[in-house]
């Protein structure tokens, strides 16, 4: 979420409260007869007390280290009106975030830790089909540290996680949450300067992430960066407010896959996304619902050209996955790789019909 100014915009171990402390005086038989009365209560609290001290401890160690870690490779972008956040990528100065953060502009003000004066960054390129983007700063400055990105095949639900960016223009904010799913696939607002993407296996924290945070880091207790928090659910019944609590982030490795095509070539040739290679429209039924999505047109020799679909063809379904829109459509592909194959189902003059098809690349 990009924020406008004027608007300013390792393990908690488990306590087993008290379990054996009688060993001291008898072991755990459960006799107590040899204690004055109420001395296993009296010291069955004070081990207990002490222990979960010590671990609340560690654990608060655990996050300061992080900060200390990690907070100095987030930094805070102005674009024009608008503020957001990114994470210094490499030594260079190639800083990643989210093509909304940037929008529509080209060159930008950084603020990094390592200095209180903003710097100025131009933007290398911006890749909206995954809401990513990588600018680079003009000149880079003494002690500027490069984030440690983490392996987003470890991440795994209950991890606890650092969100950290500029939320409501406050930089260098932390919020601690959960990773509370994974292999989420979102779909953004195209309004308000939104990608209007559609992105597979988001990570889901319970981390607050608010207007700002979009391009930050998404931290865990290593301090590594496993994603970058991208956008937080909206929810109806709040006005269309977002939902506290539900918020996604852009997986680490689909970060270094586009930030490492960037800064190679200025482009991204291998998307890693999967595509059916067609042009389509969403289509109504007689009560003008949506109820598929019809092929206007195939690329020749593309993957649905291979398998046999033609213009005219109404898909309903991919695999289990039923079609009514052409956001659904994307939400589909999304969860697939180039490569896989996938069985299609669709009416042809009415009449349904199925097809295998190798799926290509966006």
């Amino acid at each position: 979420m990009r924020l406008s100014p004027a608007t300013v915009r390792r393990r908690l171990p488990v306590v087993l409260g008290g379990i054996c402390v009688i060993v001291l005086v008898g072991g755990c038989s459960g006799d107590t007869d040899a204690l004055p009365t109420g001395a296993a209560q009296a010291v069955a609290p004070s081990v207990r007390d002490g222990y979960t001290s010590d671990a609340a401890n560690d654990l608060q160690n655990d996050y300061e280290t992080v900060i200390r870690d990690v907070l100095p490779s987030v930094v805070q972008i102005q674009t024009g009106d608008a503020l957001g956040s990114g994470v210094v990528y490499d030594s260079r100065g190639h800083i990643v975030t989210n093509a909304h953060v940037i929008d529509q502009t080209r060159s930008f003000e950084v603020t990094v830790a390592t200095g209180e004066q903003p710097l100025t960054a131009r933007l290398v390129a911006s890749y909206p089909e995954q809401d990513l983007a990588v600018i680079k700063l003009d000149q880079v400055p003494a002690g500027l540290r490069p984030a440690v990105f983490g392996d987003s095949g470890k991440v795994a639900v209950g991890q606890i996680v650092l969100a950290m960016g500029s939320p409501l223009g406050l930089s260098s904010s932390v919020t601690q949450g959960i990773v509370s799913g994974i292999g989420r696939t979102v779909s953004e607002s195209a309004e308000n300067g939104g990608t209007g993407a559609t992105i597979g296996n988001m990570v889901q924290t319970s981390a607050a992430i608010n207007p700002g945070n979009s391009g930050g880091a998404l931290v865990n207790l290593d301090s590594e960066v496993i994603g970058i928090p991208t956008l937080a659910a909206t929810d109806p019944d709040l006005g269309g407010g977002t939902a506290p609590g539900i918020g996604f982030a852009i997986p680490a490795s689909m970060v270094r896959t586009v930030a490492d095509q960037i800064i190679a070539t200025g482009k991204v040739t291998d998307s890693g996304r999967a595509a059916l290679d067609i042009t389509a429209r969403t289509v109504l039924d007689d009560n003008y619902q949506p109820s598929g999505v019809a092929i206007v047109e195939v690329v020749k020799g593309g993957a649905a050209d291979e398998a046999g679909l033609r213009a005219g063809d109404i898909i309903t379904k991919i695999g289990s996955h039923e079609i009514t829109t052409i956001t659904s459509l994307a939400e589909a592909l999304a969860s697939e790789q180039p490569g896989d194959q996938v069985v299609v189902s669709y009416l042809r003059n009415g009449e349904p019909g199925t097809a295998r098809v190798t799926l290509g690349e966006i």
